[in-house]
């Protein structure tokens, strides 16, 4: 028989690490100010979590010597399709090889995009058991609300910066069966950034343009809120705490994605938002292109664009 189509083979998107030369100080940050909760240590990494990702983990925050993004975790469809993908990325040479399953997943393939960010596949996955004092009333819901910060709800998606952002996309869509929703095409014809999609999610993994011409380097992590208020209440909540913020809160244009960006203390940008129920349901979507002129008018309702969105990434090159 023939190899089914890659679509919906990646299921979305399981977890990210991320890299902190500030552990303790970031570990506040994610705890308090955002509301993620722990859930196990492992040597210099600690594992945290939204209260409504239904995983181990969303988050593994790891000490490091500079700041930016480790592996990146995606979880397949099935094991069948977890072989097709990873025969899929054997075919193109990015693959690295089969590896222990971190904390929390099974038998993980580990992989590399066209830029050299990491990422993983993995099936295998262990469901969060609360313990009491966080056991919901509901019980479709994985954990209580923990009523503390922000409280995010769940880890939404990564945006990488990458040496050319459309080979990356279209790697996305070849070979893990992503699809593009979105992407910004200037004057000369380059494809400066796309953003793409495994589900009904608008997306989930975005690469944009590196202008200093790095690989491998990270934009922004986002994690989605419960409500469009609730942005509004964190940007108090940043300016209680010290936290730098570096736009918003403010509208995107691109996906219509309700907006905060703030550094967290290892100098990572984070970004809270909420897409509003943005789901993408046609199955013969086309990708809405953005031109140069029009992304220089600004943000939805007119906030220019903060200069440091287009020259801070994480770690830091001269």
């Amino acid at each position: 028989m023939p190899d089914p189509s890659p679509r919906h083979e990646i299921a979305h998107l399981g977890h990210v690490e991320l890299l902190t030369p500030e552990p303790e100080k970031s570990l506040d940050f994610f705890v308090r100010v955002l509301g993620l909760t722990e859930n196990g240590t492992d040597g210099d990494s600690v594992y945290l979590r939204t209260w409504d990702d239904y995983e181990h983990h969303s988050l593994k925050l790891t000490a490091a010597k500079t700041s930016g993004v480790g592996r990146t975790a995606l979880r397949a469809s099935s094991e069948d399709a977890l072989k097709r993908r990873v025969a899929a990325l054997e075919e193109r040479g990015l693959g690295v090889g089969w590896v222990d399953g971190d904390t929390g997943i099974g038998p993980t393939y580990l992989f590399r995009d066209p830029d050299g960010h990491e990422l993983e596949l993995y099936w295998e996955t262990e469901r969060y058991a609360p313990p009491g004092h966080l056991r919901p009333a509901l019980k479709n819901q994985a954990q209580a609300y923990p009523g503390r910060g922000v409280g995010v709800r769940r880890l939404d998606h990564v945006n990488y910066l990458a040496k050319e952002a459309e080979a990356n996309g279209r790697f996305v869509c070849d070979a893990l069966g992503g699809r593009v929703t979105e992407q910004i095409r200037l004057d000369s014809g380059v494809i400066s950034g796309q953003w793409t999609h495994f589900a009904q999610k608008s997306y989930d993994l975005v690469y944009t343009n590196d202008r200093t011409g790095s690989s491998g380097r990270l934009h922004h992590i986002a994690f989605a809120t419960d409500t469009r208020e609730d942005i509004l209440r964190a940007a108090d909540i940043a300016l209680d705490n010290g936290v730098h913020i570096e736009t918003g809160p403010h509208k995107h244009a691109i996906q219509q994605t309700f907006f905060l960006y703030v550094y967290e203390p290892g100098g990572n940008r984070v970004e809270l938002c909420n897409p509003t129920g943005r789901l993408i349901f046609a199955p013969d979507w086309e990708p809405v292109t953005w031109t140069e002129a029009e992304r220089a008018k600004g943000q939805a309702w007119g906030l220019k664009t903060i200069e440091s969105f287009h020259t801070h990434g994480t770690p830091p090159v001269a």
